[in-house]
C-alpha cells in the first residue's frame, strides 16, 4: 500500500549497459552524461520541472557539484534536498546558491557551528536522526512541512541503496547509455546490498520503454513484498 505520509519517489539515472553510473570511482557522472542524446537531456530537465523536490547525496555533490535546477525547459526548479549527516557539505557547493530553495538534512550529531553556517547561508536545515540522517523521518518532514508530494532522486549508489532499503522508492526511470566501462569498484546504480538470498532482491515490473533520441529509456515500478507483521 502507498505511504501517504511521504512523497511519491522516482529514482532517475543514466546507466551504462553494464550498470555503471560513472567512468570510474571518484569520476563525475557528468563525463558520461555528455553522451546523452539532446532529447534525453530535455527529458531530464522536464522531469525536474514536474517534481516538487530533487534529492542527491552529499558525496554526489562533492564530486559533481551540480546545480540541480531546471534550465533546458520552461518550469520551476524543484526544492533541492541533500542528506548530509555532519553538515559538512563544501561551502562553495552550487546547491547552496540562491537560484533555488535548498534543504540540507543533518543528524543531531552535526556540529552546531556547521549548522549555523548553513542557516546563515540561507538554506533550510532539517534535523532528522541521531547519528545519521533518518530518511523515513526526512520524507515525512518534506511532505508535512514543505508540501512535497512528488520527489525525484538522482542519487549515487549509497543514497539509492538507502532509499530502496527503507522502501521509499516507488518508480525507477533509467536512461541507457550504449557503453560498457567495466571496473570492479566502478559505482553502479545501487551499492551496499550484499544480499544473501533471492528473497532479498528488489523486484521490479517494467511498465514502459521507449527511445528518446538515440537513448533507450525504461520505466519500472518497484514491487515491495509485505513488511513483516503485515
Amino acid at each position: 500500500m502507498p505511504d501517504h505520509d511521504r512523497p511519491h519517489v522516482l529514482m532517475m539515472s543514466e546507466i551504462t549497459v553494464d550498470g555503471k553510473l560513472t567512468l570510474k570511482r571518484g569520476a563525475s557522472s557528468k563525463i558520461l552524461m555528455k553522451y546523452m542524446a539532446p532529447e534525453t537531456e530535455l527529458l531530464l530537465h522536464q522531469t525536474r520541472a514536474e517534481y516538487d523536490a530533487i534529492m542527491v547525496g552529499a558525496n554526489t555533490i562533492r564530486i559533481d557539484n551540480s546545480f540541480l535546477t531546471v534550465r533546458l525547459v520552461e518550469g520551476k526548479s524543484p526544492i533541492r534536498v541533500i542528506p548530509n549527516s555532519r553538515g559538512d557539505i563544501p561551502p562553495d557547493s552550487n546547491v547552496l546558491g540562491s537560484d533555488a530553495r535548498t534543504i540540507i538534512a543533518v543528524s543531531e550529531a552535526a556540529p552546531p557551528e556547521k549548522v549555523a553556517r548553513l542557516r546563515a547561508g540561507g538554506v533550510d536545515v532539517v534535523v532528522a536522526g541521531a547519528s545519521q540522517v533518518d530518511l523515513p523521518e526526512l520524507m515525512r518532514v518534506l511532505k508535512r512541512d514543505y508540501g512535497v508530494c512528488r520527489m525525484m532522486i538522482e542519487g549515487g549508489p549509497t543514497l539509492n541503496w538507502s532509499m530502496l532499503n527503507h522502501r521509499l522508492v516507488d518508480e525507477i526511470r533509467l536512461i541507457h547509455l550504449p557503453f560498457i566501462v567495466g571496473g570492479a569498484d566502478t559505482p553502479s546504480l545501487v551499492g551496499g546490498m550484499h544480499i544473501e538470498t533471492e528473497e532479498e532482491m528488489f523486484r521490479l515490473s517494467l511498465k514502459r520503454h521507449f527511445m528518446c533520441g538515440s537513448n533507450l529509456v525504461t520505466e519500472w515500478d518497484v514491487l515491495y513484498s509485505p513488511a513483516p507483521g503485515n
